[in-house]
């Protein structure tokens, strides 16, 4: 029982939402409200995402522990020369690379740390750094099946490989960043918001192993390659890179492979959702969400799914958004589905429970001290999330 007691005090908050969720799922499907067949479709869906997700997250976790990430900062930062306007570049080009390539969430969870205390060591200004981390989480997640995902779960109703989505989403992707670029400097990077002129560059890094090190970049960057080349399952390619990574750690640090590398959490709460959001179009959201997209596959109709989109992310979250919004698209309305895409990932940027990097994010800054006014981030971020939606938005339209 006294453990029984330990365990319920160490859960956080998130833990009791994801528990909840899928408990109210369960119950959907116990009483009837959700019938066994849609709510069986809804899991066999999930699977591959819910491996994905753990394999990816455990790949990301322990590159991070091998001090990958801890390298490319600091280089971020010396390549920068001690210049802020050369720092933004670099910064917002790391930033974006780990979330196109490794998923918003690796970015939230792993790169947030590492660049606040690369904030403290270098005496670089933090919020900047950490507002940079949580936009480009969000709005650098459109190029790939592996970014984001609801990415993945668009994957089958657009029928494209990895490449052939890079091929239609980078225009929009490219928007999405320069207007991200944008509100960055204007909000928290320029001389006026950051109160400094440079910040001393710092020393060379020095890896604890630089064998775990090299044996990590090599496994992510393998990744990356079989990911474009379409060779495998998303799934199974994301294992295979875990799976080289844990036998390296087995190897040479292996009291650092620990069950708390799984992301539990997520594994509940991804289920669960789903099976909500499930029920509750059972019960006429779909209908309600229906109205609000329309059916235009135009230009106009387009832009208007992604607001749609954008505020229903900020309203409850962008992976219940992209699911409800899915369902009531037309199935050959190619762009008018991309479009409720950019405004799931692009959009969800304005509360702190549209998307599930953000909360991760605030939970990261606030375990570092690093501490944003609530009223600004959603004022800033409600800005970004305009510009953004709508300059991917008309980036898709002219270029489809």
């Amino acid at each position: 029982m006294l453990l029984g007691v330990t365990f319920l005090r160490r859960l956080h908050p998130l833990d009791w939402l994801a528990a909840a969720l899928l408990c109210l799922g369960l119950l959907a499907v116990a009483t009837g409200l959700l019938p066994a067949g849609p709510a069986a479709d809804v899991l066999a869906r999930v699977g591959p995402l819910l491996v994905f997700l753990a394999t990816v997250i455990v790949l990301a976790e322990l590159t991070g522990r091998a001090e990958v990430f801890d390298v490319v900062a600091t280089w971020v930062a010396r390549a920068g020369k001690g210049s802020y306007a050369l720092l933004f570049g670099l910064c917002v080009l790391f930033a974006s690379v780990t979330t196109i390539t490794l998923n918003l969430d690796t970015t939230a969870v792993l790169l947030t740390p590492v660049m606040l205390a690369l904030a403290s060591r270098v005496g670089i200004a933090a919020v900047p750094l950490a507002m940079t981390t949580v936009w480009l989480a969000n709005t650098a997640s459109l190029l790939l099946p592996v970014s984001n995902l609801t990415n993945l779960l668009a994957a089958d109703r657009v029928a494209l490989s990895p490449s052939g989505m890079a091929a239609v989403m980078w225009p929009p992707q490219v928007a999405a960043i320069a207007a991200t670029m944008v509100c960055l400097w204007v909000f928290y990077w320029r001389r006026g918001a950051r109160g400094e002129d440079r910040y001393p560059p710092p020393e060379p890094p020095r890896p604890a192993d630089p064998v775990l090190l090299r044996v990590c970049a090599v496994a992510c960057g393998g990744f990356l390659l079989v990911l474009l080349a379409d060779l495998v399952p998303l799934w199974a390619a994301s294992a295979a890179a875990a799976l080289v990574v844990v036998v390296v750690f087995a190897r040479r640090r292996r009291e650092e492979l620990r069950w708390s590398l799984v992301p539990w959490r997520l594994l509940v709460l991804v289920p669960g959702m789903f099976l909500v959001v499930e029920t509750a179009g059972a019960l006429g959201m779909h209908e309600l969400l229906a109205s609000a997209i329309g059916t235009r596959d135009g230009p106009l109709g387009v832009l208007r799914t992604a607001a749609v989109g954008a505020g229903f992310s900020n309203a409850l979250n962008n992976l219940p958004a992209y699911v409800a919004g899915e369902a009531v698209v037309p199935p050959g309305n190619h762009e008018q589905l991309l479009g409720l895409l950019i405004g799931v990932n692009v959009g969800p940027l304005v509360t702190p429970w549209a998307s599930l990097a953000t909360l991760l994010w605030f939970e990261r800054c606030r375990w570092h001290g690093t501490r944003i006014a609530l009223s600004r981030f959603m004022g800033t971020s409600l800005v970004l999330a305009a510009t953004g939606t709508v300059a991917a938005t008309v980036a898709l339209v002219a270029t489809a």
